[in-house]
């Protein structure tokens, strides 16, 4: 587990929370492994030191704060990064899975004047 220092970069949420489906055949929901609390995702688009990436972060349900809006900054306390690997049909899968305390509206980071 990595934790991130976001505090320098720029996170504009790009996917509205929708809820993290653990099985696509059943559509069941995922669950927090330790409090069962069913999980969201957000898309994001992380931007630090001139570099993006899209991310996919999954939070917990009662994290998600209303009034989040498609385009607008928004925060990402407790950002952690954690690497996952799997075998699915005999191939080797890989990633990195994104986890946040909570998703909430944040603010452009102020320009440094001088």
């Amino acid at each position: 587990m990595i934790r991130i220092d976001a505090s320098a970069a720029t996170i504009l949420l790009t996917e509205a929370p929708a809820p993290k489906v653990r099985d696509r055949q059943t559509g069941e929901i995922a669950k927090d492994a330790v409090s069962g609390e069913a999980l969201m995702t957000v898309g994001v688009v992380y931007i630090d030191e001139g570099e993006s990436s899209l991310l996919q972060v999954t939070v917990p349900e009662s994290g998600v704060t209303e009034g989040l809006t498609v385009g607008a900054p928004v925060s990402l306390p407790g950002l952690i990064a954690r690497p996952w690997e799997s075998v699915f049909n005999g191939q080797q899968r890989h990633g990195i899975a994104y986890r946040a305390t909570a998703v909430a509206p944040g603010a452009f980071p102020m320009e440094q004047a001088g």
